[in-house]
């Protein structure tokens, strides 16, 4: 079997074909679920974000897998095969390693080092999990990921160079009214978020630290509006004034907002370009409105509005060409080149394993039938000189077998060492039911300790 990735991202397709394809969560299950029934997968997990949809899959065939992934894609995003493939990339093997290790250390992201896409990973990684779709290869790849993205923010400067899509965001909408920082420009202002989840919590937790006078939560689940305004307003929290109102109450609450933060999980507009001139007319003050969601929350047609500042995530992508610190991204991708490495060897390693293991059960059966045979050819023989005969064979034994099987390891470890496993079993003529039941039996212990581990 081989690891295989399918997806698109904001680098490979326009913002346009991004909205349509975004998969909402009961998509992505049924989409692994629809993976795992497709003959040529064994395992698979989905990482979607706002800019970026990905189908990992452990396959038999890569032409096939191709296929049949970028159907699933196609089938279960609402956008036609022929329109999707233009934009669809590919990554096999040790390029899909490659590419979610860059991926999970922001250098794959709209704003180069920002750190939420891990979060993204581990929320893949879960959904996997729960579903029963991620086994031993999706597991070890997706828990590797993780520590290879701590690691790059833990050594390297790469949060130096970008930020998250929030903070780059407000900075952009300074930017536009000339303030020199998002401090600065966000100082006495009253904020708006629509949304209550990661990344509208970010955005309000971001505009609190800034300096607003107020902030309003709206939200469709009223609960966890409140919930989110209480945690901003307790004095452990960042101490701003904030409540929670219902979605209906968005249009009042736009005539009183300086600036917008949307972000929720709305297949249509949030706020139409009507609503917001009417804001403005009522106000007859500027309206910033920072639109994180993907599709889009916020009518595009709203920044032709006179007094209105609109970015979005189609914007940000333009703005985010400046080049960060060359030297900390290329020491990340020194950190990610290495890992590849490690976790290749890794898994090349553990191929073999069970094969090994299979081998060294058949010495004992074959140390085991020896002694029970000499028994009987020798019935004199007390306990103590029994024992002893059998730990001399199994010393014996031990002894041929250990180096060609620590060798076996160390080449199988290395790249093009897969065939070391299959030349193990023909030489030693190894029963496969052996070898697959020791597969089997490492496979169950790999899914309970990993579904604790996220």
């Amino acid at each position: 079997m081989s690891l295989l990735v399918v997806g698109l991202s904001h680098r490979s397709a326009p913002v346009s074909i991004l909205e349509r394809a975004s998969l909402s969560g009961d998509t992505q299950a049924k989409l692994l679920q629809d993976t795992l029934a497709a003959e040529p997968a064994a395992e698979g997990t989905v990482l979607a974000t706002c800019n970026r949809i990905e189908l990992y899959a452990d396959v038999d065939k890569f032409h096939a897998g191709v296929a049949e992934l970028s159907t699933l894609l196609a089938q279960h995003s609402g956008v036609g095969l022929d329109e999707l493939t233009p934009y669809l990339y590919v990554h096999y093997e040790d390029r899909a390693v490659h590419h979610l290790f860059s991926v999970a250390c922001g250098l794959d992201s709209m704003v180069v080092g920002e750190g939420q896409i891990l979060g993204q990973i581990k929320d893949a990684l879960a959904l996997g999990q729960e579903l029963h779709t991620a086994g031993r290869l999706l597991n070890d790849l997706f828990q590797q990921a993780l520590r290879v993205g701590k690691r790059a923010h833990s050594e390297t400067g790469i949060d130096r160079a970008g930020q998250s899509l929030v903070t780059f965001g407000l900075e952009q909408l300074a930017e536009g009214t000339g303030d020199a920082d998002v401090d600065t420009w966000a100082k006495g202002k009253r904020a708006l978020v629509i949304g209550a989840g990661s990344m509208s919590s970010l955005a309000a937790a971001t505009l609190a630290r800034s300096g607003v006078s107020e902030i309003v939560i709206a939200n469709r689940t009223l609960n966890r509006a409140e919930r989110l305004a209480q945690i901003l307003s307790e004095p452990g929290g960042t101490g701003v004034t904030a409540r929670a109102v219902e979605m209906v109450a968005v249009g009042d609450e736009l005539t009183r907002a300086d600036v917008v933060v949307s972000c929720t999980g709305a297949t249509g507009l949030v706020l139409t370009g009507e609503a917001v001139e009417t804001a403005v007319q009522s106000r007859r003050a500027p309206l910033a409105l920072l639109d994180l969601a993907m599709p889009r929350d916020i009518d595009a047609a709203a920044h032709r509005i006179p007094g209105v500042r609109l970015v979005d995530i189609e914007s940000l992508a333009e703005a985010s060409a400046d080049a960060p610190m060359a030297a900390d991204v290329d020491q990340v991708r020194g950190i990610v080149s290495d890992e590849v490495a490690a976790f290749g060897a890794a898994q090349r390693a553990a191929h073999i394993t069970p094969t090994v293991v299979a081998l060294r059960t058949m010495a004992a059966d074959v140390v085991a039938s020896e002694v029970a045979r000499l028994e009987g050819r020798l019935p004199g023989l007390d306990d103590k000189q029994r024992a002893e005969i059998t730990q001399t064979v199994r010393r014996v034994v031990d002894k041929l077998l250990h180096a060609p099987t620590v060798r076996v390891k160390q080449l199988a470890s290395e790249p093009g060492g897969a065939g070391y496993a299959d030349a193990l079993r023909t030489l030693f003529d190894l029963d496969p039911e052996t070898v697959a039941s020791v597969s089997r039996a490492d496979l169950n212990d790999a899914d309970v300790k990993n579904r604790g581990r996220v």
